[in-house]
């Protein structure tokens, strides 16, 4: 139960009880997200894959005649709620900036599996890359399940791929990089992941050391995320900087889960400038 609860993150917000967060989220990043579609040029729906979750959105800035960095956006949801369709949130403040952000959709469980998902998110970018010529430098950006999945993208063996991107920067926010205590959690029963699955996908277990090319690393948690989340990503930014990464851990007061991520609609929040 103690287990349950520090994987709970609606338990930990002051600012509301355990039953309206999620909802409250979901509600702020949908209209957030409807504001970004009505005030950007977009691309909705680009499939990058034949299966049904395989599609992304493009917020493109005004002028993308040329080149332009891209934001990669992965939500969260515990990889099985949520979609692409309330992740566009972030896209107005830098789509000001000449900054293009993509919004990722990816075959959630049940029906998406661990490994599955993965490779989707990996897929994503070669697409990008193939697609998109003026794309100059790629960023990441994944919340809570999303940012396990950006995680795992830092280590792909892009030879299979045909491509390498250009990744410049990753940007986790409330993260899980360890998959084994998921196992032991309500979250595993839809996930249904194995012992094997949980170590394969566990970014923690496959920090390998920086090359000269290695994007910089930018680790966010929130001062109201559990104690095992905070832990969590406080041990992954150890890990990658004892392997050489170029790291920054950046600790939100007064966030939690939940808004820490909201907040990038806004102009003046820290991580947004960031």
């Amino acid at each position: 139960q103690a287990l349950e609860d520090q994987y709970s993150p609606s338990r930990w917000s002051p600012r509301l009880d355990r039953d309206t967060i999620i909802d409250a989220h979901l509600a702020v990043t949908a209209a957030g997200t409807e504001r970004a579609r009505a005030s950007s040029q977009t691309s909705l729906h680009v499939p990058y894959g034949k299966g049904d979750g395989e599609k992304l959105d493009i917020y493109f800035p005004t002028d993308h005649s040329g080149t332009f960095p891209v934001l990669v956006y992965i939500h969260g949801g515990y990889w099985q709620c949520l979609s692409k369709d309330e992740s566009g949130f972030a896209a107005p403040p830098l789509v000001s900036q000449g900054v293009a952000v993509v919004a990722v959709g990816y075959d959630t469980a049940p029906k998406g599996h661990m490994d599955t998902m993965v490779l989707q998110v990996r897929r994503c970018l070669a697409f990008l890359v193939e697609q998109y010529p003026g794309i100059r430098g790629i960023y990441l950006c994944g919340h809570s399940a999303g940012a396990h999945l950006a995680a795992m993208v830092l280590f792909t063996d892009w030879t299979e791929f045909h491509v390498v991107p250009d990744i410049k920067g990753a940007v986790l926010v409330s993260g899980v990089y360890d998959l084994e205590p998921i196992l032991h959690t309500y979250v595993n029963d839809a996930l249904n992941m194995s012992w094997e699955v949980a170590q394969r996908n566990s970014p923690m277990r496959h920090v390998a050391p920086a090359v000269p090319a290695a994007c910089e690393v930018l680790v966010v948690v929130a001062q109201h995320d559990s104690p095992e989340f905070r832990r969590q990503s406080k041990e992954y930014s150890q890990a990658l900087r004892a392997a050489g990464w170029s790291v920054s851990l950046l600790d939100l007061a007064g966030m939690d889960h939940f808004d820490v991520i909201e907040k990038l609609s806004e102009n003046s929040y820290i991580l947004t400038q960031v």
